[in-house]
Parts: structure tokens; C-alpha cells; sequence
């Protein structure tokens, strides 16, 4: 809004209510005028207003060469108001009399003068005021005093000036000056009016207004734009207009139309017609203006889908929603139906626009075909754009829960509530539910990409680390984001135990080997030959395990760690244990130094260096790798014979 201040002066202050502080009454001041009208009564009004309408008669001898009335003296402009409106009751008495009567004609002449040097102060005020009557003023005000303060000071005599200057002494200088505007308006605009020259009223404040209603959309950046080249604008180009212009509208609604539309009512508050006449005019075509982007990016759109534009749909969709009571007010009677009807259009085709983005996004989840894996396991570039993707979508809840509480999963639910349990909200205004079903059944597609996805591996083991990165980066992916709220600890729990599930069944599918290579707890004493023969294949599957998976990676630090503490309980206990057994019986054997190639105390020690997703390899010059190119070599022997 700075820029706006280069030409309309907004000011900080919010000078209109603080009115009702001052004295205030429903009707002019009673005078001898307002009794039952004398021959006398009339002559005397006609005395009083032929001398005061005369003196500001830009062609009378007595013409006073100052720019203003009401700036030149406030009390005379207070007697020139009350004289003409005691001169419209004469006319009426001189009609009732006589519709012949040349003091009617004076009278007709003397209101015409009258009405023609209002219609003067009322343009001048209106050029010169420009800073007391920006819309921000206006617009900082719920409701505005229907009692004018010129009224207020018309009520009084001289001596009660000291009441009224208490009554203000809480009104800056500042709001002072904006109110006394705004009130001068005000009884110009119900004096003009109540004696039949409202057309002659309106056509300076009409003028004057929309061109300052016009000048502040031009100043926010919000100008005409032909749908023939909108349609040949780059996407990021129209990401940069859309965000300018959530910015800009929120100020030309809230602002400038609503200030301005406050301000209109308050000036023709005399006359509802009047105001609703004159605010059309100003502000029919600029609302239609305003509007014009969203509407063409709603119908661009609705043709051309692609899901990742979905945020900046909802981040417009959002904008206008939050301006849509402020629009109703403002844009609230027949004449303007056509704006509140462009809007309601547009957030019908934004909704549209953004349900299809989403099942756009479910689409390429399905179709998914690329070989894309990771030879070690890892996570895969899909997961890391699903994830994100949908974790962003939780930060628009609001409004995805709006557009889908009308687009219902179409779908196996009884699947989807074995699956998932939307948690309930505590904040009774906002319903997420149809947000936190539709999130809940995009992760549930994508995890079912990824099991395809694992099938593709031929190793079993490999599988399953891939399924245990994956999931652990979507679980991770939820708790982190405020895909929690909206999903739950429910939700959390199940696919947490599920994660356990895979390690687990990684564990199996790569360790069962090395396990089932020494004997049972309960089996009975073995030679020193069959010792032997359970140290070689303990060291074969060992060695053979080792080397294939040093090539798998896990992901998450926590995770690996966990992992490998997991598989060193249930190896390294059992390895000790036979290994504390059978040593002392083959320690006269020559070659006990090859046979047994580890030691229980070093085990740990091969198995911390898992899941690096480093590969160890014969002749490396990794500290394991002699170790177990002699133990496979040792233990292929072993085989042959």
C-alpha cells in the first residue's frame, strides 16, 4: 500500500466512530421555521436566505472571492446551510398559498443559486480532501455515525462551544479533520438531496471517487489483462501475478472498496437509492477488475491440468474465501450481483481445477512405471516427491477439507478404515476429516507403488531394506509435518509396527543362514571333527552374509544403528557361546589360527560397519576384507571336501 500513499494519503487513523462522542440528534435543530409557517415566518426566511445566497453568488456585487465556505467560516457556513433549508419549507408554504406568487419565483432563483454554490463546496471538498477521505480511514470503521458533526454543531448556539470541544478533546487533530470532511459531505449531500438536486449531487462525487478507486487498483498493480495473451503466459510468470495478487487484493477489498463503500454510505446515508446508484458506478467495474486474474487462471486451468500447480490454485482459492464476507458486504445489492456472481464462478472452478490436480496426482502414482531402484535400497527420488507433495497438501487443510467434504473418496472405504482412523479434531469450526481421509488414501496408493516397487529385487533381503527406508521416510515424512494432526497417533502407531515388521523380516531373510549354522541350545556334545566342519560353515555364512549385505544402506542414523544392534543380540550371544564351548577341544589343531577367523570379541566390529551402502570387496583395503577372502576361500574348501 505504500505506493498507493504516492497520490492517496493513507492514514493511520480511525477518526469516524469517535463522532458518537459528541453531541448528536436525529433532526435540524428546531426554529420558528419547523412551527406552523405565518405570512411573517416566511418573509423572514426569505429575508434571511436572499441575503446569505446572494453573498456567495459568484455573480453578485457582494460575492465574497474566497475558495471556500465551509473553509472560510464554519459558522457562516453553518447559516448558509440552515437558510436553505428553511427556504425549501417557505417554498413549500408559498406553494400551498399561492403557486403564482413572484416571491415563489424569487424563492426558486434564491435555491437554484443556492444549490449551484453547494455543488461548488461540495467538488471543492471533494478535490482538496483527497487525504482526509482515503479509504483506509474509512474502512478501519465497522460503522459510521449516521449523525452528521456539521448537524451536531448546527444544534448549538456559540456558548456551548466549550461542551462540544470536551466532547472532542479524545479526537487527534488528525481524525478531527477526516470526520469534519466526511460530516460537511454529508450535509451538503442531505441538503442537495432533500430539495430535489441529488443528480446535480452525485455527479461530482462519482467522478472524483472512481478515479480515486481506479487510481489505487492501478497503484496495486491490478490492470486489465486480454485473455488472447493470458493464455500465452508461462506458468512462472503467472505464479509471480497470482502472489501479487493475493497481496494486492487483499488490500483493495478489505481497503479500498470496503473503505470506499463505508464512506458512500455514510455521504448518501439520506437517501439509500442515491448511495447505491453512486457506489455502482464507482465500484462495479473496478470489482469486476479485481477479480478478472483469478477467473482466468480458473478457466486456464480447467483445461490444462498439472498437478504441482495445485498449491498456488489453493493459495488463490484461500485468498478470495477470506475476502468472501468482505465482498458480500461491500458488493451487497442487484446492481452489483455481477461481481459476487464472477466470484462464486471463479471458487466454483478453482474447486474444480484443484480436485482434478488431485486425482492427477493419484493417476501418476498408478501409472508409474519407471525402473528407477536403488541398488543399494535406498529411497527412492519418487518417494521423496510423493511425500513432499502430500505433506504440502497438509498445510492447506482448511481448504482441501472444503473442496472434498463435496468430492468423497469414490473408493473401497472398508479398506481405507482398516487401513486408517481420522482422529477427531478438537476445534469444532474446523472439519478436517475429508482433508485427513483423501491424505491418508494418497500415502495408502503410494505405499502400494513401493511393495510393487520391492518386488522388482531379486534378492529377498534387499527388498525389505528398500520397503524399511521407504516407509521409514514416508512415517518420518508425517511426523514432522502436520500430516500428524491429520492423521493421527493411530496412524503413526500402525505403519511404525509395520516398519518393525520389515526390519524384522529383513533380519530373517539375511541372517537366518548365518544363525542356523551352529547347533542348537539342546543338541547334543559335537566331535572335534564335527566342531570343526560348524566353525567352517559358521565363517562361510558369515563371510557370505557380510560381503552381500555391506552393499545395502540404510538410510536414517537412528534406524542403521538399531538395526545392527538388533542383529548383533541374536548373533553374537550364540557365536560366543559355541565358540567359548568348542575352541578349547581344537587348540592343538595346527591350523586353529585359519579355522577360526573370528572372534567373538571382533564380531561387533564387522557388524558396525553395515549398511554404509560400501560394499566390501576381496584384495579392499578394508580391515575385514583379508579376514573374510580367507574365511570364503577356508570356507569353499570346506564345501569340497
Amino acid at each position: 500500500m505504500a505506493k498507493m500513499a504516492k497520490t492517496v494519503t493513507f492514514s493511520s487513523f480511525s477518526s469516524l466512530s469517535n463522532l458518537s462522542s459528541l453531541p448528536s440528534f436525529n433532526s435540524i435543530p428546531a426554529s420558528p421555521l419547523n412551527k406552523t409557517f405565518s405570512q411573517s415566518m416566511m418573509e423572514e426566511a426569505l429575508e434571511s436566505a436572499e441575503s446569505i445566497i446572494k453573498k456567495w453568488d459568484p455573480n453578485s456585487q457582494s460575492y465574497i472571492k474566497i475558495i471556500s465556505l465551509f473553509r472560510h467560516s464554519r459558522k457562516e457556513a453553518k447559516e448558509f446551510i440552515r437558510c436553505v433549508r428553511d427556504l425549501r419549507k417557505a417554498m413549500h408554504f408559498l406553494v400551498s398559498q399561492d403557486s403564482k406568487s413572484e416571491k415563489l419565483v424569487l424563492a426558486q432563483n434564491l435555491m437554484q443559486i443556492g444549490m449551484s454554490t453547494l455543488e461548488k463546496e461540495f467538488f471543492q471538498i471533494l478535490c482538496s480532501n483527497r487525504d482526509h477521505l482515503d479509504p483506509e480511514s474509512a474502512s478501519g470503521q465497522s460503522t459510521i455515525s449516521s449523525n452528521s458533526e456539521f448537524e451536531v454543531y448546527l444544534e448549538y448556539d456559540d456558548e456551548d462551544e466549550d461542551d462540544l470541544k470536551k466532547a472532542g478533546e479524545s479526537i487527534s487533530q488528525v481524525e478531527k479533520a477526516s470526520a469534519l470532511v466526511m460530516s460537511d459531505l454529508k450535509v451538503i449531500a442531505e441538503t442537495m438531496i432533500s430539495c430535489g438536486y441529488g443528480k446535480e449531487c452525485i455527479k461530482s462525487y462519482k467522478l472524483i471517487r472512481k478515479s480515486i478507486v481506479d487510481e489505487g487498483l492501478h497503484l496495486l498493480g491490478i490492470e486489465k489483462v486480454k485473455p488472447s495473451h493470458f493464455h500465452k503466459t508461462d506458468w512462472g510468470v503467472l505464479e509471480h501475478m497470482i502472489k501479487n495478487w493475493i497481496k494486492a487484493a487483499k488490500i483493495g477489498v478489505t481497503t479500498l472498496l470496503r473503505g470506499e463503500k463505508l464512506l458512500c454510505d455514510h455521504v448518501f446515508s439520506a437517501s439509500l437509492t442515491i448511495g447505491q446508484s453512486c457506489f455502482n458506478q464507482i465500484a462495479k467495474e473496478a470489482g469486476l477488475s479485481l477479480f478478472m486474474l483469478p477467473e482466468l487462471v480458473a478457466n486456464k486451468e480447467k483445461k490444462h491440468h498439472h498437478h504441482e500447480r495445485i498449491f498456488k490454485l489453493m493459495d488463490l482459492y484461500a485468498a478470495i474465501s477470506d475476502l468472501w464476507p468482505d465482498i458480500e458486504m461491500i458488493f451487497n445489492f442487484d446492481s452489483l450481483a455481477s461481481v459476487k456472481t464472477l466470484v462464486l464462478s471463479t471458487l466454483k472452478k478453482l474447486k474444480d481445477s484443484i480436485h482434478t490436480c488431485l486425482k492427477d496426482f493419484e493417476t501418476k502414482i498408478h501409472k508409474d512405471s519407471s525402473k528407477e531402484l536403488s541398488p543399494e535400497g535406498g529411497i527412492l527420488k519418487l518417494t521423496r516427491a510423493a511425500m513432499s507433495f502430500i505433506s504440502s497438501l497438509s498445510e492447506y487443510s482448511r481448504v482441501l477439507s472444503e473442496i472434498l467434504t463435496e468430492h468423497p473418496l469414490k473408493t473401497n472405504t472398508r479398506l481405507l478404515e482398516s487401513y486408517f482412523t481420522a482422529p477427531i479434531l478438537e476445534d469444532e469450526h474446523v472439519n478436517n476429516h475429508a482433508c485427513s481421509v483423501h491424505l491418508a488414501w494418497l500415502i495408502l496408493v503410494f505405499l502400494c507403488k513401493l511393495d510393487t516397487k520391492a518386488e522388482s529385487y531379486n534378492d529377498v533381503s534387499l527388498s525389505y531394506i528398500f520397503l524399511v527406508n521407504n516407509l521409514h521416510f514416508v512415517v518420518d515424512t508425517v511426523r514432522s509435518s502436520n500430516l500428524k494432526n491429520l492423521l493421527g497417533d493411530d496412524w503413526l502407531t500402525k505403519h511404525e509396527a509395520k516398519l518393525k515388521s520389515y526390519a524384522a523380516k529383513y533380519e530373517i531373510a539375511a541372517w537366518t543362514n548365518v544363525l542356523v549354522s551352529l547347533p542348537g541350545k539342546n543338541s547334543t556334545r559335537l566331535s572335534p571333527e564335527e566342531a570343526t566342519k560348524c566353525f567352517k560353515r559358521f565363517h562361510a555364512a558369515f563371510a557370505g552374509a557380510y560381503l552381500k549385505q555391506s552393499s545395502c544402506v540404510i538410510v536414517d542414523v537412528k534406524l542403521r544403528d538399531e538395526l545392527k544392534v538388533s542383529i548383533a543380540r541374536k548373533l553374537v550371544p550364540e557365536y560366543k557361546e559355541f565358540y567359548e564351548k568348542y575352541l578349547p577341544m581344537l587348540r592343538k589343531d595346527r591350523n586353529i589360527e585359519m579355522l577360526v577367523s573370528f572372534k567373538p570379541d571382533n564380531l561387533e566390529n564387522y557388524l558396525s560397519d553395515l549398511f554404509h551402502g560400501t560394499p566390501i570387496l576381496s584384495g579392499s583395503s578394508h580391515p575385514a576384507s583379508s579376514s573374510l577372502s580367507s574365511a570364503s576361500c577356508f570356507s569353499i574348501g570346506c564345501v569340497k571336501n
